[in-house]
């Protein structure tokens, strides 16, 4: 029957035939979940194609959750059919893949957040009855933005007051209540294309995006994330983008995501502070120290820029949680955000430097490593003249999710997180990254 298919003339690709053959046998339930695939070399042979259509195939296979590979023992179908019944196939978009390794995952660490005490803050905020039945503030939450005024002054050095703070829904939501305020600027620049987020608010806006251009209207820097893996700007050159935005009349957008996770030095003063409030936007997130589904973003604005959204706040409606920002308030003012803070700064910088520790002792020369000052993640470059499509299926196969960051004719380098990945999957996890470079070779 299966040789039939694969007869068949169309204009397909064989390997996409037989994934198409295999894909029907076991949604309709004709081959059970649990069963072992024919091996490469069996069904090779039967079909008369090639061994690497037909690694092709499963490669497809696996990546889409049909089947899974199991070391030393082959390919095993999935439940997927069963799943399927109770959830049918829509032209919507598909659910996440679910992978054993997940190095590419920007959530946290589970055991970094104590939901019981989170849970007690937001009931202690909803039970402010007569405070739940109206609109939240367009601005924000007055107490939550005096709370938030005293914070950045502790921990960022920065002088202002609640009247100067702007509450969102995440740093997107607080750049679409920006860039109506930036109409006579008409050009971004940012430290590089992965700040993707950021560029698609202010393209959708009409301005022109670019990278590294000082000659830009707007310049927007994420200082304690220079790089994906964590270079932090040194003060010399935040001293110096300071006076360049001062002279030549520009606005920098700084973005302080990251700056709780600087490890290998001193926490670097704020551009807000060191400009003293003028010609800098400074913008603050929670979701790297808290969850990232808590959407509880900040804003504190110059004085020419807070004057024209005064005359448009009414407009706006609140974005955030009435009852979050209630909640996180008291969090903050009982002491529990400072105690989080430690307790992630001890637990990421021990991960992150297990994970480094773990990769030279697996990949040895196989592979290099860069990590900057801060955050969670390390970049790590392996010889490979594999093609960046192949290695991203084949690494799916074996359960890995892997960010790429860029790949050259010999080489390529991905991203590795440990942030929410357990410590102790690091050494299977890289032992099965190198069992698949060394099948690439």
């Amino acid at each position: 029957m299966i040789s039939a298919f694969i007869s068949e003339k169309n204009q397909k690709h064989l390997y996409l035939k037989v994934y198409d053959f295999y894909k029907n046998q076991i949604l309709n339930s004709r081959i059970p979940a649990g069963s072992k695939m024919p091996s490469l070399r069996k069904c090779a042979e039967e079909l008369k194609l090639s061994r690497t259509t037909i690694e092709s195939a499963y490669l497809q296979l696996a990546a889409d959750g049909y089947i899974i590979s199991k070391a030393q023992s082959g390919y095993f179908v999935t439940d997927i059919a069963s799943r399927q019944h109770i959830h049918p196939v829509s032209s919507g978009p598909s659910r996440p893949t679910q992978y054993r390794y997940d190095f590419a995952s920007t959530g946290v660490d589970r055991s970094s957040f104590r939901f019981d005490l989170w849970q007690r803050y937001i009931k202690s905020a909803l039970r402010q009855d007569e405070r739940m039945l109206s609109y939240g503030e367009p601005q924000g939450e007055y107490d939550f933005r005096e709370t938030l005024a005293e914070y950045v002054r502790v921990q960022r050095n920065i002088l202002c007051s609640a009247e100067d703070i702007v509450i969102g829904a995440g740093v997107q939501n607080l750049l679409q209540l920006l860039c109506p305020l930036l109409k006579d600027r008409h050009t971004v620049s940012f430290p590089n294309a992965s700040f993707l987020h950021g560029c698609t608010v202010f393209q959708d806006y009409g301005f022109q995006t670019a990278f590294r251009d000082k000659n830009c209207d707007i310049i927007y820097v994420s200082p304690a994330h220079m790089t994906k893996w964590g270079d932090v700007m040194p003060v010399s050159r935040r001293m110096e983008l300071v006076r360049h935005a001062s002279d030549h009349q520009k606005l920098i957008l700084e973005d302080d995501f990251e700056n709780e996770f600087v490890y290998l030095q001193k926490p670097t003063p704020s551009l807000f502070g060191l400009s003293g409030g003028e010609n800098v936007v400074y913008i603050g997130s929670f979701s790297r120290l808290l969850l990232p589904s808590i959407r509880i973003s900040f804003m504190i604005l110059p004085p020419f820029l807070l004057e024209r959204y005064r005359e448009k706040a009414s407009f706006y409606n609140q974005t955030a949680s009435k009852a979050e920002q209630i909640a996180l308030c008291q969090f903050i003012r009982d002491g529990h955000l400072a105690a989080q803070t430690r307790k992630l700064r001890r637990l990421y910088s021990q991960k992150q430097k297990a994970l480094i520790r773990t990769v030279k002792d697996t990949f040895r020369n196989m592979a290099s490593v860069k990590y900057g000052e801060s955050g969670t993640s390390i970049a790590v470059t392996f010889s490979c003249s594999c093609p960046e499509e192949e290695f991203t299926k084949k690494m799916q196969a074996q359960g890995l999710h892997l960010k790429i960051l860029e790949s050259a004719k010999d080489q390529i380098t991905v991203l590795l997180s440990c942030s929410s990945m357990p410590a102790s999957d690091f050494e299977p996890a890289c032992r099965q990254i190198r069992e698949v470079l060394e099948r690439l070779r």
